[in-house]
Formats: C-alpha cells, sequence, structure tokens
C-alpha cells in the first residue's frame, strides 16, 4: 500500500513540475520587454542573450535609442538568427 502511495505521489509532483514549467513559459511568451528601458538582467532573459550582450544593447541605446525592435541588430553580435529567436518578445515604447 505504501509501494502505491509513493507510485502515485510520485506521478503527482511530475504532473505538477510540468504544470508550473508550462504556465512560466506561457507568461514570459506573452510578456515583451522594452528594449529601450529593460535593466541587464531582463535582457539576459531574451533568447540568445547573455550578460555581453546584454551590456552591449544598454551601451547602444545610452547613445542611440532604439526606434524599431529591428535596431538590436544594430548592436555588435546580434545578427538575424539571434533577432529571429527573440523578436517576439521585442517592443520599444
Amino acid at each position: 500500500m505504501q509501494r502505491v502511495f509513493k507510485g502515485i505521489l510520485g506521478v503527482w509532483l511530475v504532473a505538477m513540475v510540468l504544470c508550473l514549467a508550462l504556465n512560466s513559459s506561457a507568461v514570459e511568451a506573452q510578456t515583451k520587454v522594452n528594449i529601450n528601458e529593460a535593466p541587464i538582467e531582463l535582457l539576459q532573459t531574451l533568447p540568445g542573450i547573455g550578460p555581453a550582450l546584454a551590456q552591449r544593447i544598454i551601451e547602444y541605446r545610452e547613445q542611440t535609442p532604439f526606434e524599431a525592435v529591428e535596431d538590436i541588430k544594430k548592436v555588435s553580435g546580434i545578427g538575424d538568427a539571434t533577432f529571429e529567436k527573440m523578436k517576439d518578445y521585442l517592443t520599444v515604447e
């Protein structure tokens, strides 16, 4: 009986983890990042953006604010492939 209970509990825990993972992905997918104002930590949540690229984005926008999301490709190290991965998460408000 105890073995059955542990099995059911294990399945339940796995199901709960999957539900939480799917829900957080859905929330992240709905949130757009304003590349003219986002802090470095938020920029690093974008696909393909690590600490170095996040810092370059900030340095670029301090000199020239982004007018369109496509302008992020002007930042050194962000090409078409990286832009395609993150374009749906960007905004310039």
